[in-house]
């Protein structure tokens, strides 16, 4: 190492101190929270009791110690948890305008994905022309123009699985992959799970989503890292290079849909051809255009492929909760033909199902953090600008007080009325999608998809878990997978 690199880590680390020396306000009263002490604030505790594989689990056990609203200090950065929904509505929804920012991310937002991707941008223009754009084609109206679509998945998702009971994994993998491409790019179905475009959007959604948990990258916890020289910051370089990978094929799959769109090519509805059809009236550049595309893409793809894995693995758990959605399709569509969108509104414990699958087993068991632009106050506790506040969906989708003492078992007719109809057919039930302005665009389409997807396996096939030499179920421990994305699943459905 260099002197001059030297002088430059401690003067970084000395401007730190004197700034969280200088910037604190000794007065505040600030939200109750593990005990801080100088200059790391409550960094030891949060590194010798949080597992950031599955932080959720210690936020939710934090409740309990310190209340609702739990105050962070991590060397100089505040971090408040939101445990309740009463909390969670007071500030990300009747406070939205104060909430909806998103903090710096050096290593998601700047570096991997260019300040490009919709999810980590800040509260401004450029995230509110994204926004804009990306309701216009996926709202409820517009989204049952990709029935068809998704339901000749749906048909084919059955079919792999009747034809290879032992693929049912993989055919999940490639139906969601493929549906959401159809829908995005008007791409032809998919025929392998092992087709590239499953692992290149793989990698963007695994990456992406682990630059968004706390703890995952110290650059984000400590930006002064972002001035050191490159060749002590690799993780800088690799985000680099992973942007340049990404804009690349971005570009090529967005590009190839305008063109044929400017040639006036038939093609079918999807997303990337709305944009295009729009793009006066959205005012973005084709980078702008492409990234946004492939955002929805890859939150999409994972959405749905996680949650048909739950939906396997609670069928083959909960034999009665699938008897009970059989008997329903049964007398709503018969055998006569297959179940359509159109049966939708007399199938409510279907919904109910996928509904129940989102709030038990979330996709992202913590929720992107938010940024508060300006300092607030909510019940007598100062919070101040900047804090980055995280909703603990895993806690909020397993309150006993809303949900009840059986809140952490899988029971799809919480959802239901005593007439077995909806509760709410607006309301999904649960908190996964997020919340205020920053609330997933994608949900319609999503919901859609898990539907028919979820019907057509039922109508078609019964669930059963595999057996061992001596024929007992072979069952992994739900619990063990809690906040997992299939990890510890069969293999095998039958």
């Amino acid at each position: 190492m260099e002197p001059m690199d030297l002088f430059k880590i401690i003067g970084i680390f000395v401007l730190s101190v004197l700034f969280f020396l200088f910037s604190k306000r000794p007065s505040a009263r600030f939200p109750p929270g593990p005990s801080r002490i100088p200059v790391f604030g409550s960094l030891f505790q949060i590194l010798s009791e949080v597992d950031f594989t599955q932080c959720w689990l210690a936020f939710s056990k934090w409740k309990q110690l310190y209340g609702p609203l739990v105050y962070l200090d991590i060397a100089g950065q505040s971090l408040v948890i939101l445990n309740s929904r009463k909390v969670v509505k007071d500030l990300l929804d009747h406070r939205a305008s104060k909430y909806s920012d998103r903090p710096p991310n050096l290593v998601g937002g700047k570096y991997m994905t260019g300040h490009l991707n919709m999810v980590f941008m800040h509260y401004g223009e450029s995230w509110r022309k994204m926004r804009r754009a990306s309701e216009t084609v996926l709202g409820p109206r517009v989204a049952t123009n990709y029935h068809r679509k998704q339901t000749d998945e749906s048909v084919l998702l059955a079919f792999g699985i009747l034809n290879r009971p032992d693929s049912w994994k993989f055919q999940a993998n490639r139906a969601a992959s493929s549906s959401i491409l159809s829908t995005v790019y008007d791409l032809p179905s998919i025929q392998s799970p092992d087709d590239p475009s499953i692992a290149f959007m793989e990698d963007f959604v695994h990456r992406t989503t682990l630059a968004m948990l706390p703890g995952s990258h110290l650059a984000n916890m400590f930006p002064v890292l972002d001035y050191l020289p490159d060749y002590m910051s690799k993780w800088r370089t690799r985000a680099q290079n992973d942007f340049k990978r990404y804009t690349s094929t971005f570009q090529e799959m967005f590009l190839k849909i305008k063109n044929r769109s400017r040639n006036g090519m038939e093609q079918g509805p999807s997303f990337c051809a709305t944009l295009v059809e729009s793009e006066a009236r959205h005012r973005m550049s084709d980078e702008e255009s492409a990234w946004l595309a492939g955002v929805l893409y890859g939150a999409g793809q994972e959405t749905s492929t996680s949650v048909l894995h739950w939906f396997f693995l609670s069928m083959v758990f909960f034999p009665e909760v699938q008897q009970r959605a059989q008997d329903e399709l049964d007398r709503v569509v018969g055998r006569s033909r297959l179940p359509s969108f159109a049966d939708m509104k007399h199938l409510p414990y279907i919904v109910a199902i996928i509904n129940e699958l989102q709030r038990w087993r979330p996709v992202v068991p913590i929720g992107i953090p938010h940024a508060l632009i300006e300092d607030d106050y909510y019940e007598g506790y100062l919070i101040p600008k900047g804090t980055i506040t995280v909703a603990n969906v895993w806690s909020l989708n397993h309150d006993p007080e809303i949900y009840g003492p059986d809140a952490d078992q899988f029971r799809p007719e919480r959802h239901l009325d005593e007439n077995g109809s909806l509760k709410d057919p607006k309301d999904d039930g649960h908190f996964t999608f997020g919340f205020g302005q920053r609330v997933c665009v994608g949900r319609y389409v999503a919901n859609n998809f898990l539907f028919i997807s979820c019907a057509m396996i039922l109508w078609a096939m019964q669930i059963e878990p595999v057996k061992d030499a001596k024929g007992n179920s072979i069952l992994p421990d739900p619990d063990s997978t809690a906040g997992g994305n299939g990890l510890g699943m069969p293999e095998q459905a039958k």
